[in-house]
């Protein structure tokens, strides 16, 4: 029998909690989903569009940086930036990119916005891009992003290796 070794999400907690444990239980799917798969597997696209698994991970890590970093906490200056002015870049893999190291640069990314997180409550007005949002909002968003890729992670791994399940 195989342990998952994703966060569950707290069966009773307060609000942010809550939240914040169902989008780690999601950060954990993604990497479920990825992990194991070949670097030229991981890059390999399987649809009509340049979707990819390895594409599908460096977006998530972007889509973290962004809305946490610049949205959230107001810092527009950094590196995540690029992506909304390149977003061939952000889905973009080769063969050559390694699976492993976008796996890593998308926990470093989680990590990050954990740490933005922590300095903020639900109702907290987003400082930066986003100023008619809040925190709460952000978090409901990035749920429903992150879920919305780990279904396409769920095909793409099923039409690589036939690999299916939670």
């Amino acid at each position: 029998m195989t342990i998952d070794p994703r966060p569950f999400p707290p069966a009773a907690a307060d609000e942010k909690a809550t939240l914040t444990g169902f989008l780690d239980y999601l950060r954990g799917t993604v990497v479920l989903k990825a992990r194991g798969l070949s670097d030229a597997d991981g890059a390999r696209r399987m649809l009509p569009s340049p979707t990819t698994a390895s594409g599908i991970v460096r977006h998530l890590a972007q889509v973290e940086r962004s809305w946490f970093h610049d949205d959230i906490d107001g810092d527009t200056d950094g590196p995540w930036a690029r992506s909304r002015r390149d977003r061939v870049w952000e889905f973009g893999v080769t063969a050559e990119d390694s699976l492993d190291d976008i796996l890593l640069d998308y926990a470093e990314a989680c990590a990050e916005s954990r740490q933005v997180l922590s300095g903020h409550g639900l109702d907290d007005p987003c400082l930066g891009t986003s100023k008619e949002h809040n925190v709460r909002w952000v978090l409901v968003h990035m749920i429903e992003e992150t879920a919305r890729h780990c279904g396409h992670l769920d095909i793409i791994r099923e039409l690589l290796d036939g690999t299916t399940g939670q």
